[in-house]
C-alpha cells in the first residue's frame, strides 16, 4: 500500500502535494493494460503501470510525438524506488529492450526527443540511430546543483531529436523567443532593425537554436513545483510540444513522472498519455491535470513568445498566483 511520507514546509512553499484523501481519489482515475487497447482508451489517461508490462498492449501507429525521460545511467532514488547505476555497455542494452518496442507506436511522421546527460547520451545515440533519424541534439542550462572542487559543474543535460522519417513536422514560427536588445541598431530612417519597443524594454524575436539557456528548474516556489526529484520544466515541454505536434495530436511519454509532459499537452490542447510506475507520482499527475483546468499558464511563455529568462515579462506569474501572494500579505 502507498504510504504518504508529509514533509514540514515553509508557509509560501507551492509545491503541489497530496493528502491522503486526494491520493485515493486520484487513484480511481489511473488505468492499468491488461490486454491490447485502442487508441481511444487511452486517449488522455495515466497509465499506472511497469512499462515493460503495459508496452505490449499499446497499438500500433497512434502517437504523434514521444517525448522521453528515462532513468539515466546514475543510482537515484525515485520515492523508494532505486535505479542503480550500470555499465555502459548495460545501460545500453537496456535502452534497446524497450526502446525498440516503442517504435512501431509511432506515427510514420513522428517525431521523438530523448533525454539524457553527458554519461548516458552516447548510449542514446547509438540506440536511436538505430531506428530512427537523429536531427540535433539540443542541450539545455539545468541551473541547479552542487559544485566540484575536482571537476566541472555538471550543469546541462541533453535532448536527441529524432523524426521516425523524412516526413515531420516542426513549426519555428511557434517556438520564437523574446529576448531584450543590448546594442539598439536603426536603419537609415532612424527606425528599429528587427526590434521593437515595449514597457519594460527593448525586444526582438530569435530563432531558437539547440542551446537552450531560458530554462528555470522548478523550485518550491514555483506553483509547478512536485517532490519528483528530476522534473522537467513546462517551459521545456511547451518548446517541444509547440514546435513538433499540432493541436488535437497524441503526446506520448513512456516515463511521466510527475506528469509534465501530460499536463503541458493538455494546457496546450493536445491529447496526451503517460505511463508511470510510482502510484504517487501518477496521481500528481491526475492532480496536475486536475489544476490545469483552472489554470493553463506556463511560467515564461506568454501570448505565443517564449521570454528570455529573467526578462521582465518572464518573471511574471499567473494570474491566479498572484491574488493568492496578495492575499497572503
Amino acid at each position: 500500500m502507498t504510504e504518504l511520507q508529509p514533509k514540514k514546509r515553509a508557509q509560501r512553499n507551492r509545491t503541489i502535494t497530496l493528502t491522503e484523501e486526494e491520493l485515493q481519489y486520484y487513484k480511481q482515475r489511473l488505468i492499468t493494460l491488461k490486454q491490447p487497447a485502442k487508441a481511444e482508451e487511452l486517449t488522455n489517461k495515466t497509465i499506472h503501470q511497469d512499462l515493460f508490462e503495459a508496452i505490449d498492449h499499446l497499438p500500433d501507429q497512434f502517437v504523434d510525438l514521444m517525448f522521453i525521460d528515462p532513468p539515466y545511467n546514475l543510482t537515484k532514488s525515485f520515492n523508494g524506488k532505486t535505479f542503480s547505476k550500470m555499465t555502459s555497455e548495460a545501460y545500453t542494452e537496456w535502452l534497446d529492450s524497450w526502446f525498440s518496442k516503442l517504435i512501431r507506436v509511432l506515427k510514420p511522421d513522428a517525431s521523438v526527443y530523448i533525454c539524457g546527460d553527458w554519461r548516458s547520451s552516447h548510449s542514446i545515440f547509438e540506440v536511436a540511430s538505430k531506428y530512427l533519424n537523429i536531427l540535433n541534439r539540443i542541450t539545455w542550462e539545468r541551473e541547479k546543483g552542487r559544485g566540484s572542487l575536482s571537476n566541472w559543474k555538471n550543469a546541462s543535460e541533453d535532448i536527441w531529436f529524432c523524426t521516425n522519417s523524412s516526413s515531420y513536422k516542426f513549426y519555428v514560427d511557434r517556438v520564437k523567443m523574446k529576448r531584450k536588445v543590448i546594442a539598439p541598431y536603426r536603419n537609415a530612417e532612424g527606425k528599429p532593425k528587427d526590434w521593437d519597443e515595449q514597457s519594460g524594454g527593448k525586444f526582438r524575436l530569435t530563432h531558437p537554436s539547440n542551446l537552450w539557456t531560458d530554462l528555470t528548474v522548478p523550485f518550491w516556489s514555483m506553483p509547478e513545483n512536485t517532490d519528483h526529484p528530476t522534473q522537467k520544466p513546462e517551459k521545456l515541454l511547451a518548446k517541444i510540444i509547440l514546435a513538433s505536434s499540432d493541436e488535437q495530436d497524441v503526446v506520448f511519454d513512456p516515463f511521466s513522472g510527475a506528469g509534465t509532459t501530460s499536463v503541458v499537452a493538455k494546457k496546450l490542447n493536445r491529447r496526451y498519455v503517460g505511463v508511470e510506475l510510482d502510484e504517487i507520482y501518477a496521481c500528481l499527475t491526475e492532480k496536475r491535470l486536475k489544476l490545469a483546468e483552472d489554470d493553463a499558464s506556463i511560467q515564461g511563455y506568454s501570448e505565443g513568445v517564449f521570454w528570455e529568462r529573467n526578462s521582465l515579462n518572464e518573471q511574471s506569474r499567473s494570474k491566479s498566483a498572484q491574488l493568492e501572494d496578495e492575499s497572503m500579505e
